[in-house]
């Protein structure tokens, strides 16, 4: 993948988790249309993660496109509610103030591990004032004027708060992917193989590559007329095309495009083409996972859905085909998505098998991996036919649930301003 953007170059070493972690940490996940808090108590090496508690929260759509003062105060405002529920079972020191890793989804150009100005929006949000702004500062204030008494502790993106919550678990972790809502990838690499890098080496002799893969793009992708139009008609054209393709923004609204020409040319829900059809994201990536894995003899799920939301009354054969059109684009997804995983595979020399690394683990995070079943093992399958099948028994894609709000707490314990690490 290397014509996807390198937005960011972090030490791997001075600022990653090292087993030794103690106390309460928070973490707040704003990744996509739903953010998440997280509060872990963290027991040092020998216990490690005691106790943790999350709750999600959807963010209203008027705020994805207001102003930066109301997303954040809402965000602020959930986030109080949420440590205002802190039980007995967490401890936080006498005279500690709560710090929390502030995991946020979208390029930044970072400029220390707490703070970080906004390059662009994705994944649905325009906020034009908040561009070139410091998202933790913005943050703040909307936690002062909400009389929260919290510290950012550290500034991570999903992908690198997941690389680091599952390298703390296991050690042969090299690589995190997020397939939720958005996409992106990150990996460990040596500093020596950095031709960017300009500043002093690391001890431990590795960087972390945050690659904004979801911003790929080749001639040699299979962009069809639907993902041309998608595209042209997004509120950041021209960018993020490989997330485009796959994600969990995006996919249901590529099988509504399909369905929607094949309702136009071929009159496959009838004489009239259903009005709610043509709304553009009315049928989400929950839904077409639903209807995929209907097993139903008359598959009732996928017509109870395309009754309840698009107001059609459907045949069996009508339902059929319905299923075959989300099998073909979740498919064409999952395929792209494991030929990306590959790409870090190879660049890593991690693609064949070798006694000298037998071992390696690609840590991923997101609902589309989580709870699509159908994605999870066309992509699994996909990379080993790429990897063949000798290599492929040493490479392990496990999830890592809540792994970037437990690796965006980890971060944020190893840059405390209490304990010192």
């Amino acid at each position: 993948m290397a014509a996807a953007r390198l937005r960011c170059l972090i030490s791997y070493g001075r600022s990653s988790p090292n087993g030794n972690e103690e106390g309460l940490f928070y973490a707040l996940d704003l990744g996509g249309t739903n953010f998440r808090c997280l509060r872990v108590q963290l027991g040092g090496k020998e216990r490690r993660v005691v106790k943790r508690e999350a709750v999600e929260i959807s963010i209203p759509p008027h705020l994805m496109v207001g102003g930066s003062d109301e997303l954040f105060d809402f965000i602020a405002e959930e986030l109080a509610k949420f440590v205002a529920t802190e039980g007995e079972d967490f401890h936080l020191s006498e005279g500690r103030q709560r710090e929390f890793g502030f995991t946020f989804s979208f390029p930044v150009r970072q400029t220390s591990i707490a703070s970080g100005t906004l390059i662009k929006w994705t994944k649905g949000f325009n906020i034009d004032e908040m561009l070139g702004q410091d998202v933790v500062a913005e943050l703040t204030k909307a936690m002062e004027r909400k009389g929260l008494d919290m510290r950012v502790a550290a500034l991570v993106n999903d992908t690198i708060g997941t690389l680091a919550g599952g390298r703390y678990h296991d050690d042969d972790v090299i690589a995190a992917v997020i397939l939720g809502t958005g996409s992106n990838a990150a990996y460990v690499e040596s500093v020596l193989a950095i031709p960017k890098w300009q500043g002093l080496l690391p001890k431990s002799g590795e960087m972390v590559i945050n690659m904004e893969w979801g911003n790929f793009f080749s001639s040699h992708l299979p962009l069809t007329e639907h993902d041309h139009a998608l595209d042209a008609e997004s509120l950041n054209p021209g960018e993020q095309i490989f997330e485009k393709l796959f994600s969990g923004m995006y996919l249901g609204e590529i099988v509504r495009r399909a369905l929607l020409q094949m309702a136009e040319e071929a009159a496959f829900f009838g004489d009239a083409v259903p009005l709610k059809l043509r709304v553009p994201y009315v049928l989400r990536t929950p839904v077409v996972s639903a209807m995929h894995h209907d097993m139903s003899s008359n598959l009732n799920i996928v017509g109870k859905k395309l009754e309840e939301i698009l107001g059609i009354t459907s045949s069996i054969d009508t339902r059929k085909l319905v299923v075959e059109v989300c099998d073909i684009i979740t498919k064409r997804g999952a395929r792209l998505a494991a030929a990306g995983i590959f790409a870090i595979l190879k660049k890593l020399e991690r693609h064949k098998a070798s006694v000298d690394k037998p071992r390696t683990v690609i840590a991923i995070d997101g609902a589309l991996f989580e709870h699509y079943t159908i994605f999870n093992k066309v992509l699994q399958s996909t990379l080993g036919e790429l990897l063949g099948e000798e290599a492929s028994d040493s490479i392990i894609v496990k999830l890592a649930h809540d792994g970037s709000g437990i690796g965006a707490a980890l971060l944020a314990a190893t840059n405390s301003h209490h304990i010192g690490l």
